[in-house]
């Protein structure tokens, strides 16, 4: 890893698989820090099962919300190439690319948070809070404060700024261009 100049923001132009996650992993995030803040403190175990769903994607490529947006028909940017059964999505695991090290950094992230909202104090809750804000922000603008700062110390995108090209699913009948970054 070399460390790169410039900001990474990913495609904000249409509405695919992962971006589509980021934004429903944000809410999640939200609702799950309003409701244990002022309902009951068990709903951070929501939290918690969002940072294991990420982390999980981030180790195995399996989404459970990707596959259910592929079935609505979203496109994928991240789809790996090889075959699976039942036609699910997968995202790539070939490499520690830095989107798939936003999954896992944002799932050690908020499960850690919402243990030490239960054990230590409420106030972690402000921090998954945050990352929920920050997830929604992502999806929103193609922005991440997370993504620059691994990109600026040399993780290599798989949307990439450099070349504009993103992995598309072999399955991605789109017909559409691959997805491009802005600068």
């Amino acid at each position: 890893m070399s460390a790169q100049k410039g900001v990474y923001v990913v495609p904000t132009d249409r509405w695919y698989i992962e971006r589509t996650v980021w934004l429903i992993a944000g809410i999640t995030l939200l609702s799950g820090t309003l409701l244990a803040t002022l309902v009951h403190p068990l709903w951070i175990l929501l939290i918690t099962a969002t940072g294991l769903v990420s982390i999980n994607v981030a180790l195995t490529g399996f989404c459970p919300v990707g596959n259910v947006l592929k079935h609505l028909g979203f496109p994928a940017a991240l789809a790996s190439t090889a075959p699976h059964r039942w036609s699910l999505y997968f995202m790539q695991t070939d490499s520690w690319y830095l989107e798939r090290r936003i999954y896992m950094t944002v799932g050690i992230n908020v499960s850690l948070a919402s243990v030490l909202f239960l054990l230590h104090s409420p106030w972690w809750a402000a921090f998954t809070g945050f990352v929920g804000a920050a997830m929604v922000w992502f999806a929103s603008t193609g922005y991440c404060i997370l993504a620059n700062i691994l990109y600026w110390i040399g993780a290599e995108p798989r949307l990439n700024p450099r070349s504009g090209l993103a992995a598309r699913s072999p399955t991605d009948t789109s017909g559409e261009p691959p997805l491009g970054v802005a600068h």
